[in-house]
């Protein structure tokens, strides 16, 4: 593996414990921030010369602190120096405390979750610190305009360096208040990884993973949160068949048409069994329904054998815990399969505030495919295409497009004999 292509696994790999620990020494995301990045460009130069180093995590913490500091001294603000810490027998081979560092992620993900910022705030500033999602990445899972969100991860960042927000994991009775924004934040992050929103891989399994680390973590922090059980639960469920979305040739397989004997078990069981400990707990919420749907998909042992009507009664009581579009897409979808494409169709047509949110226009492109509507089909496949920004998505929309334009060719050459 060559050095720039180390240093970009190093990057996605090791970039949000190391940024943690940065920000946790110097009390500075920003300055944690563009330190990680000099960290960055002199291992492109150096490791080409000397080699990768034995741990690149940790010589990445140490050169980026030292980097830190040298902008702290030629700014010369001696306030700011004194949050640092001694770093005179640092090494570039040094290990890191290995038990610090999920404690510094976790004090990451609380502080950027801090209640006197908006939800929409806590979520959005983890994931592109933490998640190290991009901002066009957030934009989209939050159906706004890039600028938009680039303005509200500004606000957020400076409301947290102005109003001395302090890095520490807050006391036990405090978590509460924090554990919702947390919890979105881990899955969305597990959702890039399921089905990421842009480039050539359709998954990135370091993503799942690492939510799942994530929640697992938060689970034995919070063992009585049955919603932090509900989302563990999800997300194995949903893990367990993400191996069988591609085919061997690397096209998108749909789930009624991926291999269920591939599906890992293991991770159903576990789901399942998870799930059960949620609802043993008494307290019902969005992601244990999620985790319910998931469930009656993994346990069909065929897709005939799918309990639709379940599926489609439970996203509609998830609308009324959760109301938002990308419920109600999934609701039409649900009620399509579980009585009629037409009715899917009609529930479609009466969500507002998905114009590009693409899903809802591949969904609705499938569902006037099946009515026979193929023209109309056509229009919604290629609109979205304009949208889809992942390789394997669009190559399977586009296959489907091809469908369509071939079919009404067929028609208008036999109108014509």
């Amino acid at each position: 593996m060559t050095a720039a292509a180390l240093i970009e696994k190093t990057f996605r790999e090791e970039h949000g414990r190391v940024l943690a620990a940065l920000i946790s020494q110097l009390g500075d995301f920003t300055l944690a921030e563009d330190a990680l990045q000099d960290a960055l460009v002199n291992a492109l130069e150096r490791w080409k010369v000397d080699g990768v180093p034995r741990n690149p995590g940790a010589w990445l913490t140490t050169v980026a602190k030292r980097r830190a500091i040298d902008r702290l001294r030629r700014a010369s603000t001696q306030e700011r120096n004194a949050v640092i810490l001694d770093s005179s027998a640092a090494d570039d081979e040094e290990e890191p405390e290995m038990e610090s560092i999920p404690d510094d992620r976790l004090k990451l993900m609380f502080t950027c979750c801090h209640p006197s910022l908006t939800l929409e705030a806590q979520v959005a500033l983890t994931l592109h610190t933490l998640g190290g999602l991009s901002t066009p990445e957030i934009a989209r899972a939050f159906l706004v305009p890039v600028p938009t969100m680039a303005q509200r991860l500004a606000r957020a960042r400076a409301k947290i360096r102005n109003a001395g927000i302090p890095y520490r994991v807050p006391p036990a009775d405090l978590l509460p208040e924090r554990l919702d924004a947390l919890l979105a934040v881990i899955y969305l992050i597990f959702n890039e990884g399921y089905c990421a929103t842009n480039g050539d891989r359709l998954t990135r399994g370091d993503l799942c993973a690492e939510a799942i680390r994530l929640c697992r973590v938060l689970v034995n922090l919070l063992p009585e949160s049955a919603e932090a059980h509900g989302l563990l639960a999800l997300m194995l469920l949903h893990d367990s068949r993400r191996e069988t979305r591609l085919d061997a040739a690397g096209n998108l397989v749909l789930l009624d048409s991926q291999d269920r004997k591939k599906w890992d078990r293991a991770k159903i069981s576990e789901g399942i069994a998870i799930l059960d400990e949620a609802m043993l707990l008494g307290a019902p919420g969005t992601y244990q329904v999620q985790a319910a749907i998931s469930a009656l998909h993994a346990e069909a042992t065929t897709p005939d054998a799918t309990d639709w009507q379940q599926i489609a009664a439970l996203y509609g009581t998830l609308a009324m815990m959760m109301p938002s579009p990308v419920v109600e897409v999934n609701r039409a979808v649900a009620v399509a399969m579980a009585q009629s494409p037409t009715i899917g169709l009609i529930m479609l047509h009466r969500i507002e505030g998905v114009e590009d949110f693409y899903p809802y226009h591949a969904a609705r492109a499938d569902l006037l495919r099946r009515t026979n509507q193929r023209e109309a089909a056509a229009d919604a496949y290629e609109r979205a295409l304009e949208l889809c920004q992942n390789s394997a998505e669009r190559a399977y929309l586009q296959r489907r497009l091809d469908e369509m334009t071939q079919s009404l060719g067929g028609c208008q050459s036999s109108g014509n004999i």
